[in-house]
């Protein structure tokens, strides 16, 4: 059909300019949520531009960023595009013509008597309105679109007059005559679904500016299940409530998400509770305050049909666990409905549920003792001493300091279970890095209750007093003679108990645990492995849960000690039996840690890496100071690694989550290991400003986490010329080579030995004589290498460092074997060497050690020119591939064969 644009001096002009845009003056707000969603940019733009295509339709759920999408990659067609919007609301099916009433309105009347005319006029209104450039039509669908538009809208697109871009949730909600263009793949679908977590980052990063924190991320991306519109809410209110802050360049939560008042999500979820039934809204009343249920329990009272119907529209989730629990598929829905409830109400559902029976502590996960205990203190209602007691105690497991104080807050110094709350409260106190805190919970039982109470219980408190004590410099050093006094008090011998699982034997067994615990605190690892040997021993000691703590430690003292490969070997054993012992309660988080302290002085820091899986969903948004805790962890496998760029992300977050809410003294840790970030990449201004940040910092630290933050922080001193860094690394190692510590001296000497003496390179020798494993094998061959100056053993070194992908160690290997082999006159050597630094330049920002002998490493434009020399092209070729002259190619060339110590171009294969 041929249509020539009619003269429109007699219509009505247009009045509603918001529905007409023209892509060269589009002043919208920021499309903050767009930068996840450039895989459905780029279909869309595919499908504006292909030569067959009519359109695209962006279909997805409430709040996915759909319109904002369409309206992003109609502005990136850019202005020679004339775009038109048009949009269909929820009376519009009853109107005829309703999305187009606009332009129907300046139509002459001559156009108006029949719908033929109308079709007409429209095709070539929209056609003189574009005045001959391409056009695309927006349509945003929130309802059925009438047949009389449908149908003008199915000539624009047939005719060519236009393109489509279709927003609706559905492909149902478009007209019938869109979906045979969907089959017949004139159209083409985009489904957009909720972000999911690395999209929720890229949209925060984009929102806020900043670098994010992992737990913020995770704790957002939880409670909104991924929609956008949901994210920006919840980021607002956070903002405005306090708790989303910005330290030091990187945002992080000051505490939980609290959504009590939050107004615009309140907005959005009151008009979602419109459309739900009666039944819909009191399950999801139920599920707001209980946060989880059984299946069976939430079918009893409401029953299946409801619930089935439910979990099938998307708004319940069932997990696969054996209790089928039921929560609500977005975390946000129940935490602001639950701020509408009253106490009534909420004691009502309460009652409902547990039809007048408190379920027995014993018998419920710490998951659900935590969700009961927050529902009853919601209720106004008082829990049972025993009831609180578990509370607390599932708050420490979960690392929920604040919840556990609040639980163990509630028990009477007349109650049973007062001296174990007082335990509770010790550790959530040293949770919080508040050793005095702790330390005073603990001597507040008072003389005549310790007298009174059981053996193990007994135990118990002296355990927990010596764990406080630890951390008190004034107090350190009493440990051992509180632990022998225990001992003289229940009048048992050090040693395993034979007689368990007796109750004097239980005790035994724990005092035991806590002597070696505090050795480990201390780094007196040699002396304790003995005893903990015998203690790890299935045949000599019965006791599963002191076995299983000691064989940790003991994983721990033999990494530590030089023995890494039978430290590997113990953990390998220990983490086939972690499963068959989770019961017992902490077990794969103690596991966990020493796991990863065993595979960072092994050198293979990317099972480190592999090592920190994040909490399960439903407990991220609860666990802020689990997250700095393995967000650290990572940054400093990866700074051992010498990979300071890639460390940057991860240490910055942790150190911000750390100065709101220290744990116990890894903010040193994290401060140390930032500054040898920097240092790594070259940024001496930011090192050193966490190097002074650094000194600031007090606190006490156990001897594993002091000996990383020291050896962080000298070694960053080191990169950055301090002359006295390397003489700490080398004093660090004598005092670790006396305690019998050869793992630690040999990563000490390592650091210290950049520019190190015969005498220096024949003590890391003697050390690694003491060790097991490749790092050992790496640090003798770099000695000897650096010794004798032997380019082969230096390469051989470079070789098994790049098996641990150890890249600074490697590139500390080659640049040495450059210079000695230049030197022996080596060419062959020279050669290998060079080309396999030039290659670590890519990732190594700042060489520990650069080649002497006056070789600069290849630039990238050399580089290509030697690649491309290398498989044979002529210069001519060449010049001709990267557009400069011949003059210019070699000159490069010979820049290359000068550098790399090469006569032709056959000696560049494999090279570069």
């Amino acid at each position: 059909m041929s249509i020539e644009p009619l003269s429109w001096g007699r219509g009505s002009s247009l009045n509603d300019v918001g529905l007409r845009t023209d892509t060269a003056g589009i002043t919208e707000t920021p499309r903050w949520s767009v930068p996840a969603r450039s895989a459905n940019l780029e279909a869309v733009r595919i499908a504006l531009t292909s030569q067959d295509s009519l359109g695209v339709v962006i279909t997805g759920g409430r709040g996915v960023g759909k319109s904002s999408l369409a309206r992003t990659a109609v502005s990136e067609l850019g202005p020679d595009v004339w775009t038109l919007q048009l949009r269909s609301g929820p009376t519009s099916a009853r109107t005829p013509y309703g999305c187009l009433a606009f332009l129907l309105a300046r139509l002459p009347q001559a156009y108006m008597g029949s719908p033929t005319a109308i079709l007409r006029g429209i095709t070539s209104l929209i056609r003189s309105d574009a005045a001959g450039r391409q056009c695309v039509i927006t349509l945003d669908t929130a309802g059925s679109i009438d047949d009389m538009s449908a149908g003008v809208l199915l000539n624009i697109l047939l005719t060519g007059t236009a393109r489509v871009v279709a927003v609706a949730p559905r492909i149902s909600d478009l007209p019938a005559d869109f979906h045979w263009l969907l089959t017949d793949h004139r159209l083409t679908e985009v489904r957009l679904d909720n972000l999911n977590e690395l999209q929720t980052r890229q949209v925060l990063l984009s929102l806020l500016g900043h670098r994010v924190s992992a737990s913020l991320v995770g704790t957002f991306h939880t409670m909104v299940g991924g929609n956008p519109l949901l994210l920006k809410a919840l980021v607002t209110e956070q903002q405005h409530s306090g708790n989303l802050v910005l330290s030091d360049s990187v945002w992080t939560l000051r505490d939980k998400v609290v959504l009590d008042g939050a107004a615009s999500l309140d907005d959005i979820v009151r008009s979602q509770w419109t459309r739900k039934s009666e039944q819909e809204r009191e399950v999801i009343e139920m599920l707001s305050c209980a946060r989880s249920v059984e299946l069976s329990r939430l079918t009893a009272v409401y029953g299946a049909g409801i619930v089935a119907d439910m979990e099938d529209s998307g708004m319940l989730e069932i997990d696969a666990s054996d209790n089928r629990w039921v929560t609500l598929r977005e975390k946000y829905l129940g935490d602001v409905v639950r701020s509408w409830l009253s106490i009534t109400r909420r004691r009502e559902l309460r009652s409902l549920l547990l039809n007048g029976q408190d379920p027995d502590p014993a018998t419920m996960t710490v998951e659900e003792l935590m969700a009961f205990s927050a529902w009853t203190q919601e209720c106004e209602a008082e829990l049972s001493p025993p009831m609180a007691l578990a509370a607390a105690e599932a708050a420490v497991e979960l690392f929920d300091p604040h919840f556990a104080l609040r639980y163990a807050e509630i028990l009477k110094r007349n109650d049973p279970e007062w001296v174990p709350g007082q335990r509770q409260k010790a550790a959530a106190y040293l949770l919080l890095d508040l050793p005095v805190q702790a330390m005073a919970a603990l001597e507040d039982i008072s003389q005549p209750q310790l007298d009174n109470l059981d053996v193990e219980e007994f135990a118990r408190v002296i355990a927990a007093k010596a764990k406080a004590m630890v951390w008190l410099p004034e107090h350190s050093d009493r440990v051992p003679g509180l632990l022998r006094a225990a001992r003289k008090r229940l009048g048992v011998e050090p040693g395993t108990a034979k007689d368990w699982p007796e109750p004097l034997a239980a005790a035994a067994n724990r005092i035991s645990l806590s002597e070696f615990e505090y050795q480990a605190f201390v780094g007196d690892y040699a002396s304790a492995i003995p005893a903990l040997e015998a203690a790890a021993d299935p045949e000599q000691n019965p006791d599963t849960w002191f076995r299983m703590n000691s064989a940790m430690i003991l994983m721990s003292a033999l990494s530590m000690t030089g023995r890494e490969m039978d430290a590997l070997s113990l953990m390998r054993q220990l983490g086939g039996q972690i499963s068959d012992a989770a019961q017992i309660v902490g077990l794969r988080e103690q596991f966990t840690g020493r796991a990863y302290a065993v595979l960072l002085t092994a050198g293979q820091w990317r099972r480190c890496i592999d090592l920190l899986d994040p909490p399960p969903l439903r407990e991220i948004h609860t666990l802020p100071y689990r997250s700095a805790a393995a967000e650290l962890s990572a940054g400093i496998a990866y700074v051992y690694s010498g990979r300071g760029a890639v460390a940057l992300d991860s240490l910055l977050s942790a150190t911000a989550q750390l100065e709101l809410r220290p744990v116990q003294s890894m903010l040193r840790a994290a401060y140390a290991a930032t500054a040898l970030a920097y240092a790594q990449i070259g940024n001496a201004g930011l090192s050193r400003k966490y190097l002074d940040k650094l000194q600031r910092a007090g606190g006490v630290s156990d001897h594993a986490t002091r000996s990383i933050a020291n050896f962080c922080a000298d070694v960053a001193g080191r990169w950055l010329g301090d002359n006295d860094a390397a003489a700490r690394l080398k004093k660090s190692a004598r005092e670790d080579i006396a305690a019998g510590r050869y793992t630690l001296a040999g990563i000490s000497l390592l650091g210290a030995t950049v520019n190190g003496t015969d005498a220096d390179f024949r003590l890391m020798e003697e050390v690694a004589g003491h060790r097991q494993g490749p790092l050992a094998e790496i640090s003798r061959l770099i000695a000897v290498g650096s010794r004798t100056r032997d380019a082969k053993t230096l390469l051989a070194g470079g070789e098994l460092a790049a098996t641990l992908e150890l890249d600074a160690v490697e590139a500390r290997c080659m640049a040495l074997a450059v210079d000695f082999a230049r030197q022996a006159g080596d060419s062959v050597s020279a050669r290998t060497a060079q080309a396999r630094l030039d290659i670590l330049a890519a990732t190594v920002a700042s060489l520990p050690i650069v080649p002497s002998s006056g070789s600069p490493l290849l630039t990238s434009r050399e580089r290509q020119i030697a690649r491309l020399a290398g498989r044979g092209s002529s210069n001519r070729d060449i010049a001709l591939e990267m557009g400069v002259s011949v003059r210019t190619v070699e000159g490069h060339l010979y820049q290359v064969f000068t550098k790399l110590g090469v006569t032709s171009r056959g000696d560049l294969t494999g090279l570069v």
